[in-house]
């Protein structure tokens, strides 16, 4: 099959062009290819307000070639409301093995991980289907101990774009001084993305500093299923001298 570089909806040609152009017509969404990727929708028709937020989106893996939108959207929309699909594709017209899947609202994105994780699409066929990870956080290491949150924060807005916050954790030794490093928290995944691209090491120096730069471990969400199970808590911060019965004591006085 020929490659179809055309501009528009990048649908002329393709294995599934009618497939795909019923879908369209039926559901009223866009379909848009660019950059590598086809996009369905984003926002849907009718859609008002702002996107939904953080933590919306899965990702499904395991995508036989030659399946499309077709096939996989009519499956999402059994668990909710679809605000954007993002298939990636390569030059032959065929998917890359895997999707991105916006859903209104996180229980919708929860019950879809549930229900498509080993989902069996086609004959043996088994979908990989999980959170999708959408990191806005930067660890950087090598900041000078003396350095203040506002002094850190004031720096990283200089040399990169989008910062929102900026965590210090004071030094166990001195708590004037940080622990040499901090994580930066950006307003997308995008602007993170560019300002690790910006700050990898040997293009900036931070106060005549040489930093560390990498995506800071995201933080996994515990779901309540799992919370309702757990019957261990850590206790952190105590003093050398504390005994294990004046802990008890203090935990029997919160239950009663």
């Amino acid at each position: 099959m020929e490659s179809n570089h055309k501009s528009g909806d990048g649908l002329t040609g393709t294995q599934k062009e009618a497939a795909l152009r019923a879908l369209i017509q039926r559901t009223g969404y866009n379909l848009i290819q660019e950059n590598g990727q086809r996009k369905y929708g984003g926002p849907p028709p009718g859609w008002d307000g702002p996107p939904p937020e953080r933590g919306c989106e899965i990702f499904i893996g395991k995508l036989p070639r030659d399946l499309f939108e077709d096939e996989l959207i009519p499956l999402c929309e059994k668990i909710g409301k679809i605000y954007e699909m993002r298939m990636m594709m390569d030059f032959n017209g065929n998917n890359r093995g895997y999707a991105f899947v916006t859903f209104s609202n996180k229980q919708e994105a929860k019950n879809a991980i549930k229900q498509l994780n080993n989902y069996e699409i086609r004959n043996g066929r088994l979908l990989g289907v999980c959170a999708s990870v959408d990191n806005c956080r930067l660890f950087v290491g090598g900041i000078p101990k003396t350095k203040k949150r506002e002094e850190i924060l004031a720096e990283m807005k200089k040399v990169t774009d989008g910062v929102v916050d900026v965590i210090v954790y004071p030094s166990a030794a001195d708590k004037t001084k940080n622990r040499g490093f901090a994580f930066v928290e950006y307003e997308s995944h995008r602007a993170a993305a560019m300002a690790r691209r910006k700050l990898l090491p040997g293009r900036i120096q931070l106060w005549g500093h040489p930093i560390a730069v990498d995506w800071a471990e995201p933080e996994v969400e515990v779901d309540e299923d799992t919370m309702s199970s757990v019957k261990i808590l850590y206790v952190r911060n105590l003093m050398l001298s504390t005994t294990e019965e004046a802990i008890e004591k203090e935990f029997n006085n919160i239950k009663q």
